[in-house]
């Protein structure tokens, strides 16, 4: 410490004790001072508070009303986590063009040289317009229309998500009972009848069996697979299939021709299929060979077939409609067929490897329903069988098990026949063998 320091501390002591240690206001720029209107105090609350208003302008509202509170930049500063210079510079701001003050000023830079009126017109012109004889707008077409160059009319289609060149298809049905016929159909895929199974019936016509002019080549890395454009037409065949909605197999048949008569034969394939003590509902679409004369007497005498339409123009909700489409994108749009023959072939054995794939797959089955309990299970039992629609693969298993028991009971059965006695139903009973008392149990719980 120099002797200045201590001389001028020890005068500054002596004229005016305590009161002289402290610091004396140092001279500088004089803070201007900040008054806010209730308006303007009302509406800086808003911006700050307000969920939607941007950030930049929640910050710089806050800015202003806390030093109209009194606080000093610095104290605003640590408040709120920002630099001095920023709250001096918005307190300025704000001082000299109050609210206008805290939007931001035109940047520099050039002024845009297409004004929005232009842009209007190239819009409204694309979206209500043609050009002469052409369907649609392009690039080339709008730029002579316009004089500006095809690069700005797409980056004008851009902004605006415009795509004249791109065309999409829609159907409305037009069913007066579309909405009880989606009910329908979609009821019946989630909560199918008790003891019955749900086919969706459809057929896929004209498959052409086509044949490529030249050889095909295979794929090589960096070229993908390629064929002539050209083809050589050997017939065609027709596809007729129901898909099982609880396990995913499929019955079909294939037939040269399309007509009701192949379709009540292939009804006549279902019900042959289809155990007999299930009812059988079928989803079809209203395609005409479906509401025949001949098929509805065949349905009359068959009472255990119910067939539900899908509205018209919807066809899409039938299931096997997905299935087709999985059956040409794997074997009939890449495949190569000399004869029908062969492409009906191809298709039996394509459909019956589908059939063992979902026989074979490790995931859920579809449960049986039952409506009475299952002698062998409590009702308590984690394994009682599940009140839901079975399917073909259980009802196989359950008649395999079946016949199984009877032979068990058939090798076993003693030459004397015991004492018969009565049974509730008034027919004789006989003494059963234990192996196959156990047997018809285990028969019983899956039957039901």
């Amino acid at each position: 410490m120099t002797v200045t320091t201590a001389r001028k501390w020890r005068g500054r002591f002596a004229d005016l004790r305590m009161a002289g240690l402290a610091d004396e206001s140092r001279p500088g720029r004089r803070m201007a001072e900040l008054v806010l209107t209730e308006s303007e105090r009302a509406e800086l609350t808003r911006w700050a508070r307000r969920a939607k208003t941007a950030q930049f302008l929640a910050l710089r509202a806050k800015i202003v009303l806390r030093c109209a509170e009194g606080a000093t930049n610095l104290q605003v500063a640590e408040d709120l986590g920002i630099g001095q210079d920023t709250v001096s510079r918005w307190r300025a701001r704000f001082i000299e063009d109050r609210l206008d003050g805290l939007a931001d000023e035109q940047r520099v830079g050039r002024p845009p040289s297409i004004l929005l009126d232009r842009v209007e017109d190239i819009v409204v012109a694309t979206l209500e317009s043609t050009p002469g004889r052409d369907t649609h707008w392009s690039r080339a077409s709008m730029a002579q229309r316009t004089g500006l160059s095809k690069s700005t009319i797409g980056r004008i289609w851009k902004k605006f998500d415009l795509k004249p060149h791109l065309q999409d298809s829609f159907k409305l049905s037009t069913d007066p009972q579309f909405v009880d016929k989606v009910v329908d159909v979609v009821g019946l895929y989630h909560n199918p009848p008790e003891r019955a199974v749900v086919l969706c019936v459809d057929e896929k016509s004209q498959i052409q069996a086509l044949d490529r002019s030249q050889a095909v080549l295979p794929m090589m890395p960096g070229m993908p697979e390629r064929h002539t454009h050209d083809y050589l037409r050997h017939g065609i065949t027709s596809l007729f299939a129901a898909f099982n909605i609880a396990d995913g197999t499929v019955i079909s048949a294939l037939h040269r021709r399309h007509r009701a008569i192949e379709f009540r034969k292939f009804l006549i394939t279902i019900d042959k299929a289809v155990p007999a003590e299930l009812d059988v509902h079928l989803v079809c679409d209203n395609y005409a060979t479906h509401k025949t004369e001949e098929v509805q007497k065949w349905l009359a005498r068959h009472p255990r077939f119910h067939v539900h339409f899908t509205p018209t123009g919807s066809s899409w909700m039938n299931q096997v409609e997905r299935w087709f489409g999985l059956l040409t994108d794997k074997l009939i749009r890449r495949g190569v067929h000399t004869s029908v023959q062969a492409l009906e072939r191809d298709i039996r054995a394509w459909i019956e490897t589908w059939n063992e794939k979902r026989d074979r797959s490790p995931g859920p089955r579809p449960p049986t329903r039952s409506s009475t309990p299952s002698p062998t299970t409590s009702k308590r039992s984690p394994h009682r069988t599940p009140k839901r629609g079975r399917n073909l693969a259980a009802l196989f298993q359950a008649q395999n098990t079946r016949a199984a028991a009877v032979n068990a009971y058939t090798s076993s059965r003693q030459p004397e026949r015991p004492a018969a006695g009565r049974d509730d139903h008034g027919r004789g009973s006989v003494a059963v063998n234990p192996a196959f008392a156990a047997a018809a149990s285990c028969v019983g719980a899956t039957d039901r």
